[in-house]
């Protein structure tokens, strides 16, 4: 369990004093896959570096199984960070050295000998799907397959917690998603925690079980990731949910409409006609006001905006035969008239 309490961290700068974090408390369960997500400058970057000790905070403490980091000295401390590893965005590789060896370092470091740091570093790199690399230098890899070599020098510890700081944002979508998928996979087999650092709800849609969300250095929503996708209730969390804009369009109803939002939480359903079934079978004719859905995994995420005329009952016919299927919820919003 990582219980991360009240945390504030200020720099000084030749401006003055920036407070980048701000009393911030998290829970984050063994063996979960948690999400930390906010845009530029929300103060994600530090918050992973404090759970670490990277940086160390300016109040508040950080606890992982009960020990709290900061009351740790210098050499307890390093023992302690063999348990909590971490990826970043460029990958950190050392260039002059190939895959092999650029996992053997660090199990070299602990004092493991030649031969047996090469059998486990194997081992990992068997791990995340590079065995055939071994001798490759990472400047002959794409991105991905560096990040991967990352991955298993990450695991030499056998840590307890993988911190991964926006590990995929040099990626294209593809390489994301088996990075992702890969994640997913480790989190799975070693019940390792997983904290992920991003600034892009799809990666949160893809992997975490619970998010939190960032806005100014505070958080200012947390939950499961499916209530807070489905119903955001700051406005850093429907920025992030709604990119393109939920308020613009919400501004299109005529006297008479009524407006329901239909949110898909990984349904299958995505491929079904049910605007036109929902006509066919209730007599309902509705129009798309707006739509931003995506397919991950052969999952619908995402939310449409749907216009009806008719009564209150025609509301909730509608709202009841869409959450039908598994994965959909639906709700009436009010919005502004013409």
């Amino acid at each position: 369990m990582i219980e991360i309490k009240n945390l504030t961290k200020t720099f000084n700068t030749a401006d003055g004093t920036v407070e980048a974090l701000r009393n911030v408390s998290l829970s984050i369960p063994d063996g979960d896959i948690f999400g930390i997500i906010g845009m530029s400058g929300a103060g994600k970057s530090t918050l992973v570096r404090c759970i670490n000790m990277l940086e160390r905070p300016t109040e508040g403490t950080v606890e992982v199984d009960g020990v709290d980091l900061g009351s740790l000295s210098a050499k307890e401390l390093r023992a302690k960070r063999h348990d909590i590893t971490m990826i970043f965005q460029g990958f950190n590789l050392l260039m002059q050295k190939n895959c092999l060896k650029n996992v053997c370092f660090p199990l070299e470091l602990q004092g493991m000998k030649g031969a047996e740091a090469k059998k486990r570093a194997i081992e990992l790199l068997d791990i995340v799907g590079l065995a055939d690399k071994a001798k490759a230098y990472p400047a002959q890899l794409s991105g991905g397959q560096q990040q991967r070599v990352a991955i298993a020098r990450a695991l030499t510890t056998q840590p307890k917690v993988l911190l991964c700081d926006e590990a995929t944002s040099a990626l294209d979508p593809n390489t994301t998603n088996s990075i992702l998928e890969l994640i997913k996979e480790i989190n799975a087999r070693m019940g390792i925690t997983v904290v992920v650092i991003t600034h892009q709800m799809s990666v949160v849609e893809s992997i975490c079980k619970h998010v939190a969300i960032l806005d100014g250095g505070e958080v200012v929503e947390q939950g499961e990731v499916s209530e807070v996708f489905a119903h955001p209730k700051s406005q850093a969390a429907r920025n992030l949910v709604f990119p393109e804009g939920e308020d613009s369009s919400l501004n299109v109803g005529n006297a008479g409409e009524h407006f329901i939002r239909v949110v898909y939480n990984g349904a299958y359903a995505a491929g079904k006609p049910m605007i036109a079934r929902l006509a066919i079978d209730k007599g309902i004719e509705a129009n798309i006001s707006y739509a931003s859905t995506k397919g991950i995994s052969g999952k619908a995420f995402g939310t449409i905006l749907l216009s009806i005329s008719g009564d209150d009952q025609a509301v909730r016919d509608t709202i009841e035969y869409l959450t039908t299927e598994p994965g959909i919820e639906a709700e009436e919003v009010k919005v502004h008239v013409h």
